[in-house]
């Protein structure tokens, strides 16, 4: 209270000493108030200071008001232990492990992804090189030094021969691997034909006896032994005949050769079914370029159509025109299939097929019952009771298609006649 009232009295003074000029009879006034004040200081340190005030607070109630906000102090700042200094240590340290982790992870998948494209890439570009324009360019022809032509020229195993080569394309860094056609061309005057058709001859007749082979035939049959895939054209030359027809006129091999009909008949079914040689008869060296030219187009074509068209048997070709059956992915369709393969057989019909297919859905089970008899004439007259229903009437199918059908799924030898 007594603060207050001082401030009051030193107002009071201040407006007086600012009359003071003006009214000089107040002097003895502002005297009075002079001493009033100090004895209220003295009062003032006589009192007991507050614990939460400081001593200039009090013995000067007048002192300018502090700055916003410096009343408040400061806290302390906490120091941290060694063992909490660790655990942030090594809590940064495994994010950033984590990071580091998944850093790679992403690394990881975008070069799989890159190889995955780059997998295709390549193979969208071996699909295009098997093209029939691209592939031609990958092929090289193979000629024989004899013929004195001045292109790909190189010693072949038979002389006077025209054989092809293919670069496959490999996936990744393999690139190309060289491989060779089935495809032979012999190309053959008049008379290498003549010495060819005259050793055969000598060989047939000799039935089995060791011949001296002519020196055309023998490093041909010699290159059939080494590899039997191989598919070797006789081009013969040099003959003023009708090459559409696959055998001499009767006067020139009755003249030339000495050989009949008969005989030549013979020679031809040597070459074309034991030795799978195909003979082809051109008037000149022009209809030698065409056929090569021809060979070499048709290998081109030969691998985009083994990828783009589908291999299929013959009686599981789709249409009813064809007779065939379509087999779906759930396996529905190859009891009919199985109905059609016994159908194939000579005077089996449907309705016999049928009933067999019926007794036994699959050929596994019919070659399980077959193995399951003892002896030989029971296997053949195994299905001879079952019974045929055709048009209301019922017959058994018989001993005769019973032992074919049996020949058929068992028999070992390729050339068995089953009738």
């Amino acid at each position: 209270m007594s603060v207050l009232r001082r401030a009051k009295t030193w107002e009071i003074s201040e407006s007086e000493d600012s009359d003071a000029e003006s009214k000089p009879d107040l002097n003895r006034d502002v005297s009075l108030e002079d001493k009033e004040a100090k004895s209220l200081n003295d009062k003032c340190k006589t009192l007991p200071s507050p614990p939460t005030k400081t001593d200039s607070s009090q013995t000067c109630a007048l002192t300018p008001p502090r700055p916003e906000g410096s009343l408040t102090p400061s806290p302390a700042r906490k120091r941290r232990t060694k063992e909490e200094i660790e655990v942030d240590r090594q809590k940064a340290k495994e994010r950033k492990e984590e990071r580091e982790r998944q850093r790679a992870v992403r690394a990881q998948e975008k070069e799989e992804r890159r190889q995955e494209q780059q997998r295709r890439k390549e193979a969208a570009e071996n699909l295009k090189s098997l093209r029939p324009e691209n592939y031609i360019k990958c092929l090289t022809v193979c000629i024989d030094p004899g013929w004195e032509w001045k292109f790909n020229i190189e010693n072949q195993l038979l002389a006077h021969s025209i054989t092809w080569t293919r670069n496959v394309p490999q996936q990744g860094e393999e690139g190309q691997v060289t491989a060779e056609e089935e495809q032979v061309v012999l190309v053959l005057t008049l008379a290498d034909f003549m010495d060819i058709v005259i050793s055969i001859k000598k060989m047939l007749d000799s039935e089995g006896e060791e011949t001296e082979l002519g020196i055309v035939l023998s490093p041909l049959l010699e290159c059939l032994n080494r590899d039997a895939k191989k598919l070797v054209t006789l081009l013969v030359t040099g003959c003023e005949l009708d090459h559409r027809s696959m055998c001499f006129p009767e006067e020139m091999l009755q003249s030339r050769l000495g050989l009949n009909n008969l005989d030549t008949e013979e020679v031809l079914v040597y070459l074309q079914l034991y030795k799978n040689i195909s003979l082809v008869f051109l008037d000149s060296w022009q209809d030698v370029t065409d056929h090569v030219c021809a060979v070499t187009k048709a290998l081109s074509k030969r691998p985009f159509k083994l990828l783009t068209e589908p291999s299929e048997l013959p009686f599981c070709v789709d249409g009813s025109w064809a007779s065939g059956v379509r087999v779906e992915r759930d396996g529905s369709g190859l009891i009919q299939v199985w109905s059609r393969q016994i159908q194939q057989l000579n005077r089996v019909s449907p309705a016999v097929a049928s009933t067999v297919t019926t007794s036994y859905p699959s050929p596994q089970l019919l070659l399980q019952a077959y193995q399951n008899l003892g002896s030989e004439e029971e296997r053949k007259g195994m299905l001879a009771g079952l019974l045929v229903k055709t048009d209301g009437k019922e017959r058994r199918i018989g001993p005769e298609i019973s032992a074919r059908i049996y020949r058929c799924c068992t028999a070992q030898n390729p050339q068995l006649v089953l009738d």
